[in-house]
């Protein structure tokens, strides 16, 4: 019984990694520059509160994705990008976690602190980047990954909520 909801586990956290495997890199590029248009609308105030950190560019690794996120929250010229790996990227930062991990962390749902301190979550390089990204994503009001989602109609709330009771499912299991 143990071994079967172990099995159920892993199998649950690597799924995002098992469904968008097929797809090029190239093909989040409209998804992304859509999400990054609708963060600049609806919250401009975090460009303010990053300061100069806004032009350092931030390697984001969900480590249960088949690409990384490469972002410089630059409010003149802001930069997602999606990229298989990570060869001959450049970047001051780069954050690591599973995309759930990651998903409550921009939920405003999980203390950063406590996820680093358990080795969920992995920072190198400009540790000061990551501070004040982290901070100015504190600072919103309401849900960012809401917001998101939104943006997607009811595939996008559809595909949250998905992705909220599978870290639930998760974490039931780990705790019981």
């Amino acid at each position: 019984m143990a071994g079967l909801k172990m099995m159920q586990s892993i199998m649950l956290k690597n799924l995002p990694r098992l469904l968008l495997r097929p797809a090029p890199a190239l093909l989040y590029r409209p998804v992304l520059n859509r999400i990054v248009k609708r963060i600049i609308r609806l919250h401009p105030g975090i460009f303010e509160r990053l300061g100069d950190n806004c032009r350092k560019t931030i390697l984001i690794n969900p480590t249960n994705l088949p690409v990384v996120f490469l972002i410089k929250p630059d409010p003149e010229r802001p930069l997602v990008r999606a990229y298989k790996n990570t060869n001959h990227l450049h970047f001051d930062a780069s954050i690591t976690g599973s995309l759930l991990t990651l998903l409550r962390m921009v939920d405003g749902r999980l203390d950063g602190d406590a996820v680093f301190f358990t080795r969920d979550l992995m920072i190198d390089g400009d540790t000061e980047a990551v501070v004040s990204l982290r901070n100015a994503l504190d600072d919103v009001d309401g849900s960012i990954a809401d917001d998101i989602a939104a943006s997607f109609g009811f595939a996008g709330q559809a595909a949250l909520n998905l992705m909220r009771r599978i870290d639930l499912k998760q974490r039931e299991r780990t705790a019981g």
